[in-house]
């Protein structure tokens, strides 16, 4: 079991745009269960990006209550409808603020045997999905919160979103 250190905003690799997987090898496959390990390290995690632990390739586990999601050089096929709810981000640990995202998404995407097969998701998963794209085109969830806060899930103290984008890109 490897467990990763989580990459905080603030790091510039959270900014960068993460490179395609060339083949589906070991040393994904190893990737693939690094971020997993990290993922069900502790309770409540949906998902994880590969940038998130430092490593710039487009690789994603999730876990959004349907069992175990792997994804490797997801590419976004169709977006339709609208939801918006709160999200948060485990580089930014229990911030919260509002997303407002796509309703359904389909989506492909290789398995670890190589396989290229197709997606389809609505609601929470779809959050999901985009959010753990997101970050593998360097884009983060406070990017596209709706209000001028964030919220600490548990203190409901708040920071100005503003303030949190600024660190994020510090080092960019």
């Amino acid at each position: 079991m490897t467990v990763k250190s989580i990459v905080p905003f603030g790091d510039p690799i959270l900014r960068k745009k993460a490179k395609p997987v060339a083949e589906v090898g070991e040393r994904v496959i190893k990737l693939l269960d690094d971020l997993t390990d990290t993922l069900y390290a502790k309770e409540g995690r949906a998902g994880l990006a590969a940038p998130q632990i430092g490593i710039l390739r487009r690789v994603v586990v999730m876990d959004c209550g349907t069992g175990l999601i792997e994804l490797i050089n997801p590419e976004m096929l169709e977006m339709s409808g609208e939801q918006a709810g709160p999200e948060g981000c485990l580089s930014f640990p229990n911030f919260i603020g509002n997303v407002r995202r796509a309703m359904h998404v389909k989506i492909s995407t290789l398995t670890r045997s190589g396989e290229k097969r197709e997606l389809e998701a609505e609601g929470y998963l779809a959050r999901c999905i985009q959010h753990e794209m997101d970050h593998l085109d360097g884009v983060l969830f406070i990017d596209r919160v709706q209000e001028d806060t964030l919220y600490h899930e548990h203190t409901k103290q708040t920071v100005r979103v503003a303030d949190v984008i600024r660190l994020s890109n510090q080092g960019v």
